[in-house]
């Protein structure tokens, strides 16, 4: 179940940091309640998960989650450019997730 908490942490960050990016300081109420609806249920899902996953193994899960989904986000629905520099980058944080995930013993 701790996972499925990760999972959700990690989901809940891309909603945040596009939230962060579309609310234009504050001016913009939708994308403000969006942010801190998921900023606030992202760090919730995270605690939960660390009761039983270390944190290191849980942090670089969370942002990988986060940092691909944003990235991903940003290319399907913000108009952001995609290179192969940038898929190159994407695979190496999956590959470093991986890692550290297979490299943890509980």
């Amino acid at each position: 179940m701790h996972w499925i908490y990760l999972t959700m942490a990690g989901i809940f960050e891309i909603g945040w940091a596009v939230g962060l990016k579309q609310m234009d300081g504050h001016k913009n109420l939708s994308w403000t309640i969006i942010f801190y609806i998921s900023i606030i249920t992202s760090f919730y899902f995270l605690q939960l998960a660390l009761k039983s996953i270390p944190v290191s193994t849980a942090y670089a899960i969370y942002t990988g989650i986060g940092t691909l989904g944003t990235v991903m986000v940003s290319i399907l629905f913000l108009k952001e450019p995609i290179s192969f520099a940038k898929v190159g980058c994407m695979l190496c944080i999956v590959g470093g997730v991986i890692g550290l995930k297979l490299s943890t013993n509980f």
